[in-house]
C-alpha cells in the first residue's frame, strides 16, 4: 500500500530526528526557556525579517488556532473565515468551544475576497442592532487554503488593508506554509507575508517535524500575556526544547524550503499523470494537495493499492478525491501510482 492521505503520516525528517536523538540525554530547563528554543526563535525572526517579533512554539495546529483566536478576540467578538476554512469545517468546533463564533464568508476556491470582507464589516455596523450581535473581531485565512490554493501578494495586501482600516487583526494559519512558498506562481515571500499579517504561524507538523507550530506575533504589544494563555489552553509543552530543536533544524540550511519544494514537485507529477489520463482537476491547486473528480469505479480500483481521501461524501457515480504529498513522498511511490493509473 502507498499513502497519499496527508502530509503528517510519517514521523520526522531525518535531519530533525537526528537533532532529537543527538540531544536526547541532555537536561535543559523547560517550557521553551532552553538555548535550543532561543536559537530557533532567532532563526525564525531572521527568516521573517522581524527582529522584535514574539515567537511562541506550540504543539499542534488546532491548539494554535484555538489559543491565538481566543487571545486575539474580546469576549463578544467572532472570527471571520471562509466557509471552507479549517476552523469552520475541520476543527470540531474548537473555536466555538472557546466561546467565539466563526463568522463564515463565501469562498472562491478556498479564498476570501477583500471586497466581501469589507462588505461584511460595513453591513454589520450599519445594522442599528449590532450591539446585540457577534462582532467581527479578526480575519482568519490560511496559506495555502484548505483547497491547496494560494493568496497572491496583492490579495494579501488588499486583505491587510481592509483589516487595518477596520482595526481588526489579520491572522494567517500557516500549517502548510512551506508548500505555499514553493508553489508554482507564488509571488509572496515569507518576509512579505510577515510584514502584512499581524499574527501567523509556521507549521512544522505537516512539514517535517514530529509536531509543532511556530507562532509569530509581529507586534508583541498585541498579545502581552501570550505565555499564560498558551498554558490555559493546554498548548504549552513542558519539554519545550523538543519544539526548539525541531524548528532549529527546519530553519538551518534552508531545510524548510527544501521540504516544501520537493513535496510540490511530487504533487505536480501526480497532477500531470491524472490529467494525461483525462481525469478532471477539481481545484487549480499549485501546492502539495491535489484534487480530482474520479469515477467511483476508478476510486475502488485504486483503493486496493493506494490510500487517499474522499473529499466530501461519496457521489452516486463519481467523487472528488484528494492526494497529498510530503517530505517522505518518494519517487518510487509516485511512479507506482502513475503505473496504476
Amino acid at each position: 500500500m502507498i499513502y497519499f492521505d496527508s502530509d503528517y503520516m510519517s514521523g520526522a525528517h531525518p535531519e530533525v530526528l537526528q537533532r532529537l536523538v543527538a540531544t536526547n540525554a541532555e537536561q535543559t530547563v523547560g517550557y521553551g526557556m532552553d538555548t535550543y528554543t532561543k536559537r530557533a526563535v532567532e532563526l525564525i525572526r531572521e527568516a521573517c525579517a522581524l527582529p522584535n517579533a514574539r515567537v511562541q512554539l506550540l504543539v499542534g495546529g488546532t491548539q494554535t488556532n484555538a489559543t491565538l483566536i481566543d487571545a486575539l478576540l474580546a469576549r463578544h467578538e467572532g472570527v471571520l473565515a471562509a466557509e471552507t476554512g479549517h476552523i469552520a469545517v475541520h476543527e470540531a468546533g474548537a473555536i466555538e468551544a472557546s466561546g467565539h463564533k466563526v463568522l463564515t464568508l463565501p469562498h472562491h476556491h478556498g479564498k476570501v475576497q477583500a471586497d466581501e470582507v469589507a462588505h461584511y464589516i460595513e453591513e454589520f455596523y450599519r445594522d442599528e442592532t449590532y450591539e446585540h450581535m457577534v462582532a467581527p473581531g479578526m480575519l482568519y485565512i490560511s496559506q495555502p487554503t484548505e483547497y491547496g490554493t494560494i493568496y497572491s501578494k496583492r490579495e494579501l495586501e488588499d486583505l491587510a488593508e481592509v483589516c487595518h482600516k477596520a482595526n481588526i487583526p489579520l491572522y494567517v494559519d500557516g500549517a502548510r506554509l512551506a508548500y505555499a512558498l514553493a508553489a508554482e506562481g507564488n509571488d509572496l515571500s515569507l518576509k512579505e507575508l510577515a510584514a502584512l499579517a499581524d499574527v501567523f504561524y509556521i507549521g512544522g507538523t505537516k512539514v517535517g517535524a514530529l509536531f509543532g507550530e511556530a507562532v509569530v506575533v509581529r507586534d508583541p504589544k498585541r498579545l502581552p500575556h501570550l505565555f499564560p494563555l498558551v498554558k490555559q489552553h493546554g498548548a504549552l509543552l513542558a519539554k519545550g526544547r523538543l519544539l526548539g530543536l525541531q524548528f532549529e533544524a527546519l530553519f538551518t540550511n534552508n531545510l524548510y524550503e527544501q521540504i516544501g519544494r520537493k513535496a510540490v514537485e511530487q504533487a505536480l507529477r501526480i497532477r500531470e499523470a491524472f490529467c494525461a489520463k483525462g481525469y478532471a482537476v477539481e481545484v487549480p491547486s499549485p501546492t502539495n494537495q491535489q484534487f480530482f473528480r474520479l469515477p467511483n469505479t476508478v476510486i475502488d480500483r485504486l483503493k486496493e493499492e493506494v490510500s487517499f481521501e474522499l473529499w466530501g461524501p461519496r457521489g452516486a457515480e463519481e467523487t472528488v478525491v484528494r492526494f497529498v504529498t510530503g517530505w517522505s513522498t518518494t519517487d518510487e511511490a509516485v511512479d507506482q501510482l502513475i503505473t496504476l493509473l
